[in-house]
Parts: structure tokens; sequence; C-alpha cells
């Protein structure tokens, strides 16, 4: 897969939180309305991956956006009221588990990427996607910015976005699955998932089973059950 030019920063590049810089000097290249995208959930072992696209109001731009990973759960919560309430456009997409399976987690990524931009009721000019790649099949110009969950705001808003509705949908497995512990890991995974996998199994269409310790030619045995 060939990879677009990203603008790679150093560590003292880095703003203490995410600003608007990129969006502005793009919107005054007349390139508004400009998308930010990022994902959540490439590394757990369950669970679909999520991923948003978001366009901010310049207007109205939410006090206190960053990355959602060096927010707490709270924060998070406060931050998707405002952002759906204030922004010009939000999307959400995810792909499965048997759809990464299928595939692979990066390619699974980008396609949600590619599908949350589809979404979005306000048409972008310009997507600024957090990483390394541009997601194939863009409807608009983009950038991929390594870190840019913590230089663009619209950036920090989709991580926002993407890790609290991708948390609530794996609050709603643990209901389904109290035994695997899913409202306190997310499906990663952690000593206490493991050991859920090694006495109930894994299940399907909710488990990778492309991942270790799941697929096949893996060492760990883990039998799977259907829900």
């Amino acid at each position: 897969m060939a990879r677009s030019r990203s603008d790679s920063p150093t560590l003292f590049d880095l703003p203490v939180r995410p600003d608007f810089q990129m969006e502005a000097g793009l919107m005054r290249d007349g390139l508004a309305p400009v998308a930010g995208l990022d994902e959540a959930g490439r590394g757990p072992l369950a669970g679909p991956v999520v991923a948003a696209a978001v366009i901010l109001n310049q207007d109205r731009l939410p006090e206190g956006l960053d990355d959602s990973k060096r927010l707490n759960a709270q924060a998070r919560d406060r931050l998707f009221d405002v952002i759906l309430e204030t922004a010009i456009s939000v999307s959400v997409a995810s792909l499965s588990a048997t759809s990464i399976d299928a595939s692979d987690i990066l390619r699974a990524s980008l396609e949600a990427m590619r599908r949350a931009t589809l979404g979005l009721c306000t048409a972008p000019h310009f997507a600024l996607a957090d990483g390394r790649d541009v997601p194939p099949g863009l409807p608009c110009q983009a950038r991929a910015v390594i870190k840019g969950d913590q230089r663009s705001q619209s950036i920090a808003a989709a991580s926002i976005i993407a890790k609290v509705t991708r948390d609530r949908m794996m609050g709603r497995a643990a209901e389904l699955a109290p035994y695997h512990g899913f409202e306190a890991h997310m499906g990663y995974g952690t000593k206490r998932h493991r050991t859920a996998l090694t006495e109930h199994g894994a299940i399907m269409r909710l488990h990778r089973m492309s991942f270790a310790p799941l697929r096949v030619d893996a060492p760990a045995d883990a039998a799977t059950q259907d829900v």
C-alpha cells in the first residue's frame, strides 16, 4: 500500500495541546471545510475498529480538546457531547472483528475512516488523517499527520468521538458476555482478558481470530463459542 506524504514532527514541534493552525491554513487556501479523521481500536483482541470524521465549527471550538488517550473517561464523555452539539458535521463508521480478520487491521482502520468521511452530511474539501497513511478512496484531498491527535483539534475531536463510541459498544458487549470483562479492558489483551479466554474461550464474531493468541497457528489453545 502506497503511503502519502506526511509531516512527521519532532518531539519539540508538538504543541502542548492540539490547535487549529493546520485547519486555518487550509481554509485560507480555499480548502474549507476541513475534516479530521481518527480511529480507535487497532490493538484489541476483540471488538470493532471505529473511526470518526469531524468538521469543527471554527467559531465554536470546544475547550479542552486533546488526544483521547490523554483524557480521562469523564473528560471524554463531556467533550463527546460538546463536539456533537457544536461541530458542523460528525460521522462514525466501524468494521467488525470479522471484517478485520478478512483483511488486516491497517486496511480495516483506513476503510473505516473512508466510510466515516463519506458519511459526513457536509462534504469536506480536505481531510487531515491521523497516522502515516491517507485512507484510499477519500472524496477529497487529504494529508496524513503523524501524532495528529496531539496537533490538530479536528483530529483530536475525531479521536474522542471514535474512542467514546467504541467504549460504549464494548460496554454493550460486556452485558452479553460479562465473564470476559469488556467494560474494564475494552477488548485489549490484559491479564484478565487472557485469563477469560483460557477459561471461557473466544466469542465468534466479536474476538479477532486473526490476532495472537487466537489465530490457529498461535501457541495458545483457546476454544471458541458463539453468542
